[in-house]
């Protein structure tokens, strides 16, 4: 089972039967659960809800779960959505599928395929939360670095030897050196092949010559 901040369910269900049943079943398995009667109601808190997923209805009143899902991309877009069906409702899954939901569960539940997916939800949620983490801690350490600094760092990830370096910034090998243990130190980086590694973490992109 996903640790306690990692196991909340969110369930946006129009009929009140299959939140309550959903929460009974849910919470007897140790998960924390927010239910929601709409999709407005849904989309006005997400942005305050810890990782978790969502079981998101299909067909509802006011917005359906298309067009929720939709505009959930512009507030959590890592936020997994599990789409729930009734009868007629399966190509509509589908194309939320194809737009980013985990999975699809078709009304009525089995308990089985429903904790499974969950379960698969979840862990997509805690992989993406230590990505996001991973892309923070990455970006704060190049905040560190001094302008020339990022600049010997930029020639590093390019694949670039100190004599090189030193000949684009018009400066001596030995300068260039220095400036290279310190961004290896900054960044905490054991190797440039780690340091490169961390740059496309970052979302740097790498134009080798």
């Amino acid at each position: 089972m996903a640790e306690a901040e990692k196991n909340i369910v969110c369930i946006v269900d129009d009929d009140e039967a299959v939140r309550e049943s959903l929460q009974i079943l849910l919470e007897t398995m140790g998960y924390a659960v927010h239910t929601f009667e709409s999709g407005p109601d849904f989309l006005e808190a997400c942005g305050t809800l810890e990782a978790g997923c969502v079981l998101l209805d299909v067909r509802m009143p006011r917005m359906n779960g298309l067009e929720v899902q939709k505009r959930l991309k512009d507030i959590t877009p890592e936020l997994p959505v599990i789409i729930v069906t009734g009868h007629g409702d399966v190509t509509m899954a589908v194309q939320a599928m194809r737009e980013g939901a985990t999975d699809f569960i078709e009304k009525p539940f089995q308990e089985d395929a429903l904790l499974a997916s969950i379960e698969h939800a979840l862990t997509l949620a805690e992989q993406a939360q230590r990505r996001s983490e991973t892309i923070a801690a990455v970006k704060s350490c190049l905040e560190t670095l001094t302008a020339r600094e990022r600049e010997v760092f930029d020639q590093l990830i390019v694949g670039h030897a100190n004599k090189v370096i030193a000949r684009i910034l018009d400066c001596s090998p030995r300068t260039v050196e220095i400036h290279r243990a310190r961004v290896m130190d900054k960044m905490e980086a054991a190797s440039v092949a780690h340091l490169v590694r961390m740059a496309l973490t970052a979302g740097i992109e790498i134009d080798a010559d």
